[in-house]
């Protein structure tokens, strides 16, 4: 589990297919502090760590996750939005993310407001329901808050802080994002289906 605010920013080193998809990252953690087995999040996507250096981990990717997530556009040199897992006693700053990615969802539009970004995103039709004004979604990895909800497209601000620590601060229209709807808005709306 997750909490959607960004620790670290990564850099893709290195990606070879073989079997799955491998991927080197490099980190400011401390990898003496990770353990093989652990799991991160990149740029939202739950992963495990399959090897360690002293400035990078490895992780593994299957097929199933290559078409659910953006990773599959992943390049070298590229910066990717990094978390560790929650421990317990940890602060809950964001919301709950199990880094499960639902689909992916594009930036149609950006525009500024003062210091902050105003996104307008187009979700998929079958996700969208599950998106609210005022609810909470994870993008990249990102927790983020739901302004406003006009069909299948949504907006969230995105402050100058946020813009700094992770990778929102060079992204651009047209470009394809994580989503990870939020998993008390999955089971309500379960819930409503089993009483319909």
């Amino acid at each position: 589990m997750f909490t959607g605010i960004i620790t670290d920013i990564g850099e893709i080193r290195s990606l070879e297919h073989a079997g799955d998809l491998r991927a080197r990252i490099g980190t400011g953690y401390d990898t003496n502090g990770i353990d093989i087995g652990a799991s991160i999040a990149c740029s939202g996507v739950c992963l495990t760590v399959v090897q360690l250096g002293p400035d990078w981990f490895d992780v593994e990717i299957s097929v199933e996750t290559l078409n659910k997530t953006n990773i599959g556009t992943w390049s070298e040199g590229q910066k990717v939005n990094l978390e560790r897992a929650l421990k317990v006693g940890d602060e809950l700053g964001g919301h709950i993310v199990s880094g499960h990615i639902d689909g992916l969802a594009e930036i149609v539009q950006m525009r500024s407001e003062g210091d902050s970004v105003r996104y307008t995103f187009e979700a998929p039709r079958a996700l969208s329901r599950f998106i609210a004004p005022k609810g909470s979604v994870a993008l990249d990895g990102t927790s983020l808050t739901v302004n406003e909800v006009d069909d299948t497209r949504f907006g969230v601000n995105i402050i100058r802080h946020t813009q700094e620590v992770t990778t929102w601060g060079v992204s651009k229209v047209g470009d394809r994002v994580n989503l990870e709807i939020d998993t008390l808005a999955r089971y309500v709306a379960r819930l409503a289906e089993m009483q319909e």
